[in-house]
């Protein structure tokens, strides 16, 4: 990753904090929150620092310490009720706004596409339609959210597609990488997020959006009172 340009990866640095940042927000700002995410990039960085991700052939596959712990995470939520609660008091305007770091990933994503470090499948040139989640949020904002009411239907469709839009990217990412069950883009595989500060494109960026989409969902669904009013 030496020959990428330093405007790059700052780039995607920054995408990565305003993402921890809109989070921090539809927390409540919660300091607890803010330093366990601190907390884990920061060790996901040394991790990564020293290559540990870029060994694709290892049993279990190193990939998966940074991809499973998110995810368990995410999946305890649902399962606890202390972590059900957390997701209930998330701030589902902020939460929608969330997305628009969608937008410069997919810069990033094209940018290194250019420097062959990501296929072609993983832009907006490919099959990666995940920049209209990111173009769309701001728009879905103002129609969805008023003084009086929140357009429910409008808000849970708009939610619904834009996590198939995410599932489909994440699963060109995979296929695409370069670990024993790869399958697509062997001529230009996806090595890019083995190395820092890629890695916390699925390390936080992809499971902080995925929450995202399920807790709007979730709130959307059971708790009339957080978000109010059907169109």
């Amino acid at each position: 990753m030496e020959n990428i340009p330093f405007y790059i990866p700052l780039l995607f640095a920054g995408t990565t904090a305003f993402a921890v940042y809109l989070f921090y927000r539809a927390a409540n700002r919660s300091k607890k929150v803010l330093t366990a995410i601190t907390g884990w990039l920061l060790l996901q960085a040394v991790i990564g620092l020293t290559g540990f991700y870029t060994v694709t052939n290892a049993r279990p596959p190193h990939f998966l310490f940074l991809t499973f712990p998110p995810l368990l995470f995410i999946l305890s939520l649902f399962i606890n009720p202390k972590g059900r609660r957390l997701l209930d008091s998330l701030n589902v305007k902020t939460l929608t706004l969330l997305h628009i770091v969608r937008i410069p990933v997919e810069i990033v994503l094209f940018l290194l596409y250019t420097y062959k470090t990501v296929p072609s499948l993983m832009t907006f040139e490919g099959h990666n339609f995940d920049i209209i989640s990111g173009l769309s949020a701001p728009l879905i904002y103002l129609l969805c959210f008023s003084k009086d009411k929140t357009r429910r239907t409008a808000l849970f469709i708009w939610n619904l597609v834009c996590l198939g839009l995410l599932i489909n990217v994440v699963t060109i990412a995979v296929l695409s990488a370069p670990f024993p069950f790869q399958q697509l883009s062997f001529e230009q595989p996806n090595t890019a997020i083995l190395y820092f500060p890629y890695i916390w494109l699925p390390g936080f960026v992809v499971p902080v959006v995925l929450l995202s989409h399920l807790a709007a969902m979730r709130q959307l669904l059971y708790k009339r009172r957080a978000v109010p009013d059907l169109a």
